[in-house]
């Protein structure tokens, strides 16, 4: 009887809006009920669906008699979990379903034998009231007159268990036949794709400038926007029922909304929800505009992660959207999308359903029957489809790993072309002698090189031999030595009688391996010696000028700058090398300017990033790859150690301590300014408190909404000493070295990743003093010590922790930056480490799916496809050509 219930479900959802007042509809609800009974009774259908309308006529026979305004919200919330199948029904009702099935069946009821004798029990009960015998529960159901029904909503019986029907399984994807069509047909299929939204029914001028606040601008576009979680309604929890330190979704409605004042003045709103079976708090932090839209009485869908607060259960941020009663009643798993401002999430859904309906079936798979079958992927129409609208769990995972294998193999493809394209134009081989290369290592520098710089020495070597213009990545965690392999290059190119260039992103970088190179050629008798030179836009015209002559003539062997060294009319003799320093802080404009001041020159991109190999492979697939693990023997470890708020004034003391003894300190915040939506600190607001804390003491700031010579004029002066400490924000992530800084302090610490941590603690350890790096995580019930000294001490198992909580351990237990990227993969997945990784056009979008076998699969299909067919011009290849065209009109776009 969905038409009845559709129109009560209105009524009490209005009634509910209004404050439980009586006024929803015309005459009240007890009024409305009668009027309703007669189209229920037509629409029922079922013995089951009359015992339900019983139930409903007496509780709203009762409600305006019913002054309390809690009990009127109770009932009312009690009929929706009837309604919705989330409360059985009661004895009482179960046991008239004989007579409403004779009733529909046209004869009379035959009652039990024992019907009497209940009877007799019936009104034996009625008259003893609510005596109960001694440790037992009060009942639920407390007296059952025939006209009504007195329900204690207090004590409503737990179900752990829902009534709700299981998903579906599916272990292998379904193959579908594809029709025959040409590749015209299926090239026009394609660019349907790029049709405006609003050619879509149903979506206008006004909805499209909404969806294009999302960067949704073509059909294609939409489709691809996939949802960011889902609500799954075949697994759902009673509040009763949650399990601490795990995640849950739970159905509840709002009882009372409460705006409080948290740490730094941040605004909480605290909101009280409950259901039949106990009640919660849930915890927005730092958004107080949601008191608007979290009204009483409202029903919730929330999903998040369970913890104790204050010996009672909360959630924290969790997500959540207003209860949509046809995904309850349909009982299935309903997708939830990004959002923008005055887009509505049902109509969204309504949309994207429509959408996909029509569209998923037209479909052209890109991907050859073969490749389906060996990686045992799903069809790419099947695949869209089940990620909007899946039918099970196990429909969305197969779902989203072909979308991820798709996104791998293209980029895979990409890249591959890219290095093709690349290598298409020969250099000039360059070698040299071991005797040369071992007389240079050995004035140079006064260590032995470690395993890793040796093999990178080797590998560059070797590459420098061929007539194919190197394109290596040379991989290196923070103090490694990559500098070191540098110079033997820079030497081995010099030999040759060629130049070299090195493209660092900031002023004071260029600077550093100026003079750091620069001392390090000295050591070199005066006939081997390369000549060094500086280029940043500091210079002046004439030394611009006159360095511009040098390079064209030969007389610079090494030219060491910013984006300087890539202006026009800048031109080398014989440029042969090219080295780009932190290569993502390029554009790809800039990069391939470098590039173009040479013919096909050698290339060699450092990173001082860890991640993992797999993912090397994935966003590198073009470049060769070196790696060096070790570190110098000279390089100290870092303390490191997480720190509660209330220990900040001890960790404060230790900070004097060291700057008494000269030393320096970095405070690295989250936040440039005090943000009205993040509860975490912010540089500014630091420095002036930090500037009284270290009163006999230098403090500057540094940020990025400085200029960049403004930044450059701050670092340099805190390297020369002439600051004691340093308050700043993630541009300290990647900096000069200052060996005499001892002490780095990272406030908000869970607002980072593991890798952007790893990175502010290399910025300390760089001298001869030990040194210290100090954790301060927000004050969020999500984050405990006592949790993970739990896990420490083995009292715990690290499953029990947030992730936020195991990125402080792995950060206090391990300072090999690749065994943190390795565990930054494992924790997160590899779907958001791809998103995080990656600057300016994202090649790979954070979708879920993404595993490292996935990735070795896309790998070798990739390069299976390409030594068959790198131009992908077969027939069977063709449309895979104008899908990798597609997302990559130019291959230099990903270099």
């Amino acid at each position: 009887m969905p038409s009845a219930l559709e129109a009560l479900v209105k009524a009490i959802r209005q009634e509910q809006q209004q404050g439980y007042q009586n006024t929803a509809v015309s005459g009240g609800m007890a009024s409305f009920a009668q009027t309703w009974q007669r189209q229920a009774r037509n629409n029922a259908r079922r013995a089951q669906h009359h015992i339900l309308i019983d139930e409903i006529m007496d509780v709203l026979g009762q409600y305006d008699a019913t002054a309390d305004s809690d009990e009127r919200a109770a009932k009312l919330e009690y009929l929706l979990l009837r309604i919705t199948n989330r409360a059985k029904p009661p004895e009482n009702y179960l046991q008239r379903l004989p007579e409403w099935e004779a009733k529909m069946q046209g004869s009379p009821p035959n009652p039990p034998r024992d019907s009497q004798e209940k009877r007799k029990t019936r009104r034996r009960s009625r008259q003893q009231g609510n005596r109960t015998k001694q440790g037992k529960q009060q009942p639920y159901f407390k007296t059952y007159d025939g006209d009504g029904l007195d329900i204690d909503y207090s004590k409503a019986p737990r179900h752990s268990k829902l009534d709700i029907a299981q998903p579906a399984r599916l272990q292998r994807p379904p193959r579908q036949p594809r029709p025959r069509r040409s590749h015209d047909e299926q090239y026009a299929a394609l660019q349907a794709l790029d049709e405006p939204t609003e050619s879509l029914k149903g979506i206008g001028k006004k909805f499209a400038e909404l969806l294009q606040e999302l960067d949704l601008h073509t059909v294609g576009d939409l489709l691809f926007h996939l949802p960011r979680n889902y609500i799954d309604y075949t697994e759902l929890s009673l509040i009763a029922d949650l399990t601490a330190d795990e995640s849950h979704t739970v159905i509840a409605t709002v009882q009372s909304v409460k705006l409080v004042s948290g740490r730094n003045g941040r605004q909480d709103l605290l909101v009280r929800v409950h259901d039949e079976t106990a009640g919660m708090t849930i915890r927005f932090f730092s958004q107080p505009f949601l008191r608007t839209k979290l009204r009483r009485g409202l029903q919730l869908v929330l999903h998040g992660r369970v913890r104790y607060f204050r010996d009672s259960l909360q959630m924290s941020n969790p997500e959540w959207e207003e209860l949509d009663l046809q995904s309850l009643h349909q009982a299935g798993i309903v997708p939830v999308y990004r959002m923008t401002k005055g887009l509505r999430p049902r109509l969204f859904r309504r949309t994207m359903k429509a959408l996909v309906d029509e569209i998923h079936g037209q479909l052209v798979d890109p991907l050859p029957l073969s490749v389906l079958e060996r990686v045992e992927l799903a069809d790419l129409g099947w695949a869209i489809q089940q990620v909007h609208l899946p039918a099970g769990r196990d429909h969305i995972d197969h779902a989203k790993r072909r979308l991820a294998f798709d996104q791998h193999l293209l980029l895979q493809l990409a890249l591959l072309g890219k290095r093709r394209s690349w290598q298409s134009s020969p250099c000039a081989p360059m070698e040299v002698k071991d005797s040369f290369l071992d007389s240079f290592v050995a004035a140079v520098f006064p260590y032995t090189l470690t395993a890793g710089q040796q093999e990178a020495v080797a590998d560059i070597r070797e590459d420098f031999g061929r007539a194919l213009p190197m394109n290596r990545l040379l991989q290196g965690d923070v103090g490694s030595g990559k500098t070191a392999v540098c110079l033997a290059a820079l030497a081995i190119v010099h030999a040759n009688g060629k130049q070299s260039v090195l493209m660092v992103p900031t002023s004071i970088l260029a600077e550093q391996h100026y003079r750091v190179i620069s001392a390090a050629l000295e050591k070199l008798p005066d006939e081997e010696r390369p000549t060094v030179a500086l280029l940043t836009g500091a210079l002046g015209k004439r030394a611009r000028a006159e360095i511009s002559e040098q390079l064209a003539s030969g007389a610079i062997d090494v030219l060491i700058g910013t984006h300087a060294v890539i202006q026009p009319g800048l031109e080398f003799q014989d440029l042969a090398f090219a080295i780009v320093d932190e290569q993502h802080r390029f554009g790809v404009e800039q990069r391939a300017a470098l590039r173009g001041k040479g013919g096909n020159p050698h290339l060699l991109v450092l990173s001082a990033t860890p991640f993992p190999r797999s993912l090397a492979l994935t966003l590198y697939a073009d470049l060769d790859h070196s790696i060096i693990r070790e570190k110098p023997a000279e390089r100290r470890e870092v303390e490191t150690k997480i720190i509660e708020r209330a220990a900040r004034e001890r960790m404060n003391g230790f900070v004097i301590n060291q700057l008494e003894q000269g030393r320096q300190a970095f405070f690295v915040q989250p936040l440039v300014e005090k943000s009205e939506t993040i509860a975490s600190a912010s540089a500014i607001e630091a420095y002036e408190e930090l500037r009284h804390v270290f009163f006999r003491f230098r403090v500057c700031l540094l940020h990025g909404r400085m200029s960049a010579a403004e930044k450059d004029e701050v670092m340099a002066a805190f390297a020369a000493g002439e600051h004691d400490v340093m308050v700043t924000t993630s541009v300290a992530e990647v900096g000069v070295d200052v060996p005499n800084a001892t002490v780095m302090v990272i406030d908000g610490a869970n607002r980072f990743g593991l890798a952007q941590l790893h990175q502010f603690r290399g910025r300390v350890g760089r001298g001869a003093h030990e040194s210290y790096c100090f954790l301060l995580p927000d004050a969020l019930p999500e984050i405990s010590l006592s949790r993970i000294q739990a896990v420490q001490a083995g009292e715990a198992n690290e499953d029990s922790l947030s992730i936020a909580e195991r990125r402080l351990l792995a950060m206090e237990e391990s300072s090999d930056g690749f065994a943190l990227a390795e565990r930054d993969w494992q924790m997160r997945g590899a779907g958001e480490l791809l998103g995080k990784l990656q600057s300016g056009r994202n090649p790979l979008h954070s979708l879920d799916g993404h595993s490292d076998e996935l990735l070795a699969d896309a790998q070798a299909e990739a390069q299976t496809l390409f030594a068959e067919d790198p131009s992908l011009e077969m027939p069977e290849h063709r449309l895979l050509a104008d899908y990798v065209h597609r997302r990559y009109p130019d291959v230099a776009e990903i270099s």
